[in-house]
């Protein structure tokens, strides 16, 4: 009931917003024909693609991770991990709106289907929008690293503790955010700069969303509730340091199981999570690190069921950012740690996860960059078909990427 409560004011708030910005003002012109906006003034189109070969080097090939990568592992070659086009714009100064489609997409082990990613808009309740609604298919404030676009990170993949949290870290719903316009500009320095950050999304965030993920059907009735309070701070040798703490919960239904497995009713499970995060921009050295704790669905192989456990993880990262004339060189080094079940895998499979990636990112222009990362990972992943699953092994990987 309460979240229906707070869905019912976020969205009467946003429905208000937009009349009160749709009331009519005087222009004074000089002449005779007034000026129409053209729709290519307001509408951006941008994008990005991604290819990769993960092969080389390869010591296991039954290695896998459904999650980051499907292309890892035997039967597997050149891989278009991301094919995205980005329509975007200010309709007016309080109406912005954002869709972004995926047309590389791997669907029942078909590649490159279209699927809807991003559908959203945002209303402004002030004209400097410090105070905006978020209504429609868009990223869940839970996580950094999710929050960042693909386009700007520097890892291949996003890390499995905090992703799990909302599986493509997209979710329909109706979301509020509070940013200070000394926040605003502090973050759009980080832009300006190219210092990789993860974009406004509130000094502040609340909201309600399906839980089940993006572009799947609500299945029960309980609507998960998401908070998130994130600060970048400005020291006084101008380097930015973001802090951040955020929370969710709900309750998730699991979409796929095996025949036979154990669970509660209807499959319905607790899930709730909260993480911190420390993100040091890097000027020319930076730092990462984000952990999460909580409970979820998780496959419990001894008893071939599906139960409601503690989940925990994380990762940590250091970076270095350099330019060699008009190239951008960026070293990086991660390693990452999760210790939970994954509910949007089949019976919420169960994970042990211990990776480390040492990587560099080289980018000569603007429009082409490229990523080499060495990956060694340790990974046990089990679910009532895969029993006693510990693969171990190490890859080399290559991403070449096209920014439009």
């Amino acid at each position: 009931m309460l979240n229906r409560i707070l869905f019912v004011a976020l969205f009467s708030a946003a429905s208000f917003s937009a009349i009160a910005q749709t009331q009519p003002t005087t222009v004074t012109s000089t002449s005779s024909q007034p000026s129409a906006t053209k729709w290519y003034d307001v509408i951006k189109v941008s994008g990005y693609v991604q290819v990769r070969y993960n092969r080389l080097l390869e010591t296991n090939p039954d290695l896998g991770c459904d999650q980051c990568d499907k292309s890892w592992g035997s039967g597997n070659s050149f891989f278009i991990r991301r094919a995205r086009l980005k329509f975007s714009g200010h309709l007016n100064e309080r109406v912005y709106f954002y869709v972004q489609p995926d047309f590389a997409t791997t669907v029942s082990g078909n590649l490159h289907f279209a699927q809807l990613r991003d559908a959203y808009f945002d209303l402004g309740i002030d004209r400097k929008n410090v105070y905006r609604f978020r209504v429609g298919q868009s990223k869940v404030p839970f996580g950094w690293e999710n929050m960042q676009s693909s386009q700007n990170r520097l890892p291949l993949d996003r890390d499995d503790a905090l992703n799990s949290a909302a599986p493509n870290e997209r979710d329909l719903g109706a979301f509020f955010y509070y940013t200070p316009k000394k926040v605003q500009a502090r973050l759009n320095k980080v832009t300006k700069n190219n210092l990789r950050g993860s974009g406004d999304y509130g000094m502040f965030g609340l909201g309600l969303y399906d839980g089940q993920s993006a572009n799947k059907p609500e299945a029960n009735d309980n609507l998960h509730v998401v908070a998130r309070m994130n600060y970048p701070f400005e020291l006084k040798n101008g380097q930015i340091v973001e802090a951040g703490v955020q929370a969710y919960s709900g309750k998730f239904v699991l979409q796929s199981t095996s025949k036979g497995v154990k669970g509660t009713e209807n499959f319905e499970y607790t899930d709730q999570r909260v993480a911190g995060n420390i993100i040091v921009f890097p000027q020319p050295f930076g730092f990462q690190a984000e952990y999460n704790v909580g409970k979820g669905p998780r496959y419990n192989p001894a008893l071939d069921s599906i139960e409601t456990a503690d989940l925990k993880g994380g990762y940590v990262m250091v970076n270095y950012l350099t330019k060699v004339k008009n190239h951008v060189i960026a070293p990086f080094v991660r390693y990452q740690y999760y210790d939970g079940g994954k509910k949007h895998e089949l019976d919420a499979r169960s994970y042990l996860v211990k990776d480390l990636e040492i990587g560099l990112e080289w980018m000569p222009n603007k429009n082409f960059e490229t990523n080499i990362t060495y990956t060694i990972s340790d990974r046990r992943y089990e679910d009532s078909i895969l029993r006693d699953n510990h693969q171990t092994g190490s890859l080399l990987r290559i991403q070449l990427q096209i920014n439009i």
